[in-house]
């Protein structure tokens, strides 16, 4: 399963959620070359250098990968416990990639109520304002491609509704497989 959506609409929150009522679900690590934002878990992401990335990359280890404004971050190739679905919490960049490997991949893409809320959210989270109107400026882009994806479109107004929704979601897909 992907859960992607622009910076700023609560994908990490959403996915602390659901690996604390769904003990069959493994989260993949990202990595990343940024540094970690104010506050942010140190265990939020693998901080790495570029120089380590870039080696990473030449070996093959990851499943998707992307430079994204001043920085690169990827998915390393997963290794789920046995009996556990994987959640990758990437970009939806990393998801297109995602699809091409893996198409019968649960893809949802989480959105905020609007760019003002988002907007807010990446303020209240450290973002210089740079970074604040880079993210909204590629946003709209990000929710095209979700949606030409065919990825499953959760706005995140209320945490609890929105993991509901994501929870139904895979309830149906485990059905499927």
């Amino acid at each position: 399963m992907v859960i992607s959506g622009p910076g700023g609409v609560g994908k990490g929150t959403i996915v602390d959620e659901l690996l604390e009522r769904d003990e069959r679900l493994w989260l993949s690590r990202s990595w990343t070359t940024r540094p970690p934002r104010p506050g942010e878990p140190p265990d939020a992401y693998v901080f790495t250098d570029r120089e380590t990335f870039e080696q990473a990359i030449d070996h093959g280890g990851f499943l998707e990968w992307v430079e994204f404004l001043d920085y690169l971050q990827g998915t390393p190739l997963p290794e789920p416990p046995p009996g556990h679905d994987v959640v990758l919490e990437i970009d939806v960049y990393g998801a297109q990639q995602i699809k091409q490997v893996h198409p019968d991949a649960l893809l949802v893409f989480i959105d905020a109520p609007s760019r003002e809320h988002q907007a807010e959210r990446l303020r209240g989270r450290g973002d210089p304002e740079a970074k604040v109107v880079a993210r909204l400026a590629k946003a709209d882009d990000e929710d095209a491609l979700a949606r030409r994806l065919g990825c499953r479109v959760v706005v995140n107004d209320e945490l609890g509704s929105a993991v509901t929704e994501i929870e139904k979601l895979i309830a149906d897909r485990r059905q499927v497989i």
